[in-house]
């Protein structure tokens, strides 16, 4: 029931009400006037505050309508903005890949330069063992002066008639106690660049072996590691990268252990795993490249999206 009917029907009753409060015998037309026109004032009344309800209601839709016209427009410029930061966000991450791209390249070149200068020491190193060792030949040969003249007795069988030095250069005393760890090392990380992995892996072990303390001998487990990961042996990997990270801490290599061994987890159907070890990367270097391709690896995991 609506409110107009409402009034109209209690004026009805309050003209009724007054009516039979009357005497009978003492209604008068001048009264019933008088109420008529007290109704027609109320109905009056009532119809004009029908009207302004209804000019209000109409003010009030408009309002409405332009405040969801605003948030429409609202939303699209979000919508807008958010589209924006999407894309500087996968902008950005494409060019730390690139540029942690272009650095490990460079650190695989440094290396491999190192490796050729010391394949280039190593030569080196071999021709003056030759020219050494001809040396020596050329000192104990006879010289003109010990050649015996008529009369002269001939030296003894097993001597020599001159006295020459039989010292040992200083290389090649250095050749027979061995390389050093830096050589070792250059030749087996040349063998690894030109995929000879067998071969390297066998070098590298003879550095863990040999140099066990060293520092490089850590990069020999980490490129160990890489060899196993190219090998689809990923637990062995694993296990790699964990002698890196646990006994040489202050290795070059230890950002890059953390992230290849949360992605080698992440490939064995481990993600909680290697989300831990890819938050931790992020945790101990968050400005590292590394930690940014870790960032971009969880974003990948459907659990961390």
């Amino acid at each position: 029931m609506s409110f107009q009917k409402t009034i109209h029907i209690a004026a009805i009753l309050l003209a009724f009400s007054s009516v039979f409060a009357l005497p009978s015998h003492a209604a008068e037309s001048k009264d019933m006037i008088q109420l008529q026109q007290q109704i027609q004032d109320l109905q009056n009344a009532i119809a004009k505050l029908q009207q302004s309800n209804d000019e209000r209601m109409g003010v009030l839709k408009d309002l409405v309508q332009q405040t969801a016209d605003s948030v429409n427009k609202m939303s699209v410029v979000v919508n807008g903005f958010q589209l924006r930061m999407q894309n500087l966000q996968d902008a950005s991450t494409a060019k730390n890949d690139q540029l942690s791209g272009q650095v490990q390249s460079l650190n695989d070149s440094l290396d491999e330069l190192k490796a050729r200068m010391g394949r280039m020491e190593k030569s080196l190193t071999d021709i003056q063992n030759q020219q050494a060792t001809a040396n020596a030949i050329l000192n104990n040969l006879p010289t003109a002066n010990a050649i015996p003249t008529p009369g002269q007795p001939l030296p003894a069988p097993g001597t020599s008639s001159t006295t020459s030095p039989s010292a040992v250069s200083p290389a090649r005393q250095s050749a027979a106690l061995g390389l050093p760890v830096g050589d070792l090392y250059k030749t087996a990380y040349a063998d690894y660049m030109t995929g000879k992995y067998p071969l390297a892996a066998s070098e590298f072990n003879n550095i863990i072996t040999t140099y066990p303390d060293d520092n490089l001998a850590g990069n020999a487990y980490f490129y160990l590691g890489e060899i196993d990961v190219k090998g689809q042996k990923l637990t062995s990997a694993v296990k790699n990268y964990d002698q890196v990270l646990e006994r040489y801490p202050d290795n070059a290599k230890i950002p890059s252990a953390h992230l290849h061994k949360g992605e080698a987890l992440i490939a064995m159907k481990n993600p909680d795993a290697g989300s831990r070890e890819l938050h931790t990367l992020i945790q101990r270097f968050p400005n590292s490249p590394e930690a940014a391709q870790a960032r971009t690896k969880l974003a990948a995991i459907p659990a961390h999206k």
